[in-house]
């Protein structure tokens, strides 16, 4: 890419504009491209700069661009000294790791610093009732219909309540339904866009729709039968479930593990409105503390003074080619200008696959790394995304990065594949790999979050350790798959040396030995009696 911009500054105030170009790049790139040349030419009341850039075409790949019109870029404005939200087009451009810095004439131009990203929205929406009006709220409830919840409708409470959804305040209505299943997103009443490519919707049957009747709202129980929210001023649609699954996951293949779980037996009716949830959700389970939500996480990024926030999802065990992304990440926003960027590893910990390792293995297993020191702890959160999974790819993962915004990262690191799967009866990946990390540089809603797409690590077995993927010696490097890391678990084979720290492979081996275990236990006949 090549062109110029024309810059102008009035009275404090600085414009951009770029004229000659039709698209604009976002998505970040290391290292950044250089900068060159640049001619002035002062007149006494304005100040015109004209900058011409130059990318090195092998530093930004074409499938890692983010594009957009040349109009949303037009006549941006930036007050002198404000905090910058979110991203900063030219800031990989003008910014390096100086804190300072001086233009040609020797002057000190302002440090850029980050702030946490906005929430969509504007603020975070917070839907838990003060403690002082529940006794009141479940008097209430009493006397309304009844509504019984799933393990994973309680999930889906939990995740709009804290925040996670912003600005959704409760169980999609139909229009917010069709608009998030047609468009991947809602449109507020200011006219703002907002990513939202997965319905959040509970389902209803027929009996239940009639118990309801003409009651404008109701309460929500959970699995035990506990009241947990009420559901304001409701609405009731149709559940056309074939379009749903069609449209979310581009199949309605047999198979599909959320599909399966929660839609194929659900009622054909959705039920939306706003949400009041009684206390906090809590499982009980000895990983509540790792809940932290939305606005718990943003305190903690501010009380350890962050100055940027990369997020990585992941729903398996961490493993050395995992921690060599997130400290090279780490490195590289310090190369930035960044002083204090702060991981966020936030594992999934709503519903998974049954052949998925659970919630409670990956915790130990992740605090492991941190004890080993594979990732520092001191610029690491550990913490649980609420959020069930549903293997959507491209569509889910702009969900994922969608509640990162609302946590306060902004920067998200996406890797081969996000969100995906095996097809449930052909043999061949669901979705193209490729297509998570493209459809993130173009999701409507993201533009404010910078997206850091995966460097492709393997285990070298010149160096006996996972390094980032090298095709001048591909020979060298072995993939080490998921199905295969289960199989050396399983099998108590041990991996080669560096590819996960020895504390981390100690808790899989054991999970798995205990697997092995149980099956043999159920697979021993009965004693027989003489």
């Amino acid at each position: 890419m090549c062109g110029s911009s024309s810059l102008r500054i009035l009275q404090g105030n600085l414009s951009l504009s770029f004229e000659p170009l039709a698209k604009y790049r976002r998505t970040l790139q290391f290292p950044p491209p250089s900068l060159f040349p640049v001619s002035t030419d002062l007149k006494p009341s304005i100040m015109s700069l004209t900058i011409k850039l130059h990318v090195v075409p092998h530093t930004i790949p074409h499938t890692a661009i983010r594009r957009a019109p040349v109009a949303a870029v037009t006549n941006v404005k930036l007050l002198v000294g404000k905090p910058i939200y979110g991203a900063n087009e030219l800031l990989p451009f003008l910014y390096r790791r100086t804190t300072r810095s001086r233009n040609m004439k020797g002057a000190v131009l302002p440090a850029i610093k980050s702030s946490l990203i906005d929430p969509d929205g504007g603020a975070l929406v917070d839907l838990v009732v003060p403690e002082g009006e529940r006794a009141a709220k479940v008097s209430e409830a009493e006397g309304l219909p009844k509504v019984k919840l799933t393990k994973v409708d309680v999930e889906w409470v939990h995740v709009v309540s804290e925040g996670w959804a912003s600005p959704l305040r409760g169980f999609m209505r139909e229009d917010e339904y069709l608009q998030s299943l047609h468009f991947n997103s809602l449109r507020m009443e200011d006219g703002k866009v907002v990513n939202m490519s997965l319905p959040i919707v509970l389902a209803i049957d027929d009996g239940t729709k009639e118990s309801i009747g003409s009651a404008k709202d109701v309460a929500l129980l959970g699995p035990d039968g506990d009241v947990i929210a009420i559901l304001r001023s409701i609405e009731i649609y149709k559940h056309n479930k074939e379009e749903r699954i069609a449209r979310t996951w581009g199949t309605t293949a047999p198979g599909l593990p959320y599909v399966e779980e929660s839609i194929t037996q659900a009622g054909n009716w959705l039920i939306g409105g706003d949400l009041e949830v009684l206390k906090p959700i809590k499982y009980n389970d000895g990983l509540d503390h790792y809940r932290l939500s939305p606005k718990e996480l943003r305190k903690e990024f501010d009380k350890r003074g962050a100055d940027a926030v990369f997020a990585f999802q992941l729903r398996n065990p961490v493993h050395n080619g995992h921690a060599l992304l997130m400290n090279d990440t780490r490195r590289r926003l310090l190369d930035m200008g960044y002083k204090n960027p702060i991981l966020l590893l936030h594992p999934l910990g709503g519903f998974v696959k049954a052949d998925d390792v659970p919630l409670d293995v990956r915790m130990e297993q992740h605090s492991k790394v941190l004890e080993d020191k594979v990732l520092d702890p001191e610029t690491t959160i550990v913490a649980i995304f609420p959020s069930p999974m549903h293997y959507a790819g491209p569509t889910e993962v702009q969900w994922h990065a969608k509640a990162r915004i609302n946590a306060g990262a902004n920067f998200y690191i996406v890797g081969r594949d996000p969100a995906g799967m095996g097809h449930p009866v052909e043999k061949r990946d669901l979705y193209d790999p490729d297509h998570g990390k493209k459809v993130l540089s173009m999701a409507p809603g993201l533009e404010k979050l910078n997206i850091l797409p995966f460097r492709v690590a393997a285990y070298d077995t010149v160096a006996k350790k996972m390094a980032f993927f090298d095709p001048s010696r591909a020979q060298d490097f072995l993939f080490i798959s998921g199905t295969k890391m289960r199989t050396f678990a399983k099998t108590g084979e041990n991996p080669p040396d560096g590819f996960m720290c020895p504390g981390g492979w100690k808790v899989l081996v054991k999970y798995y030995e205990s697997l092995q275990t149980e099956d043999t236990k159920q697979q021993k006949p009965a004693a027989v009696s003489a």
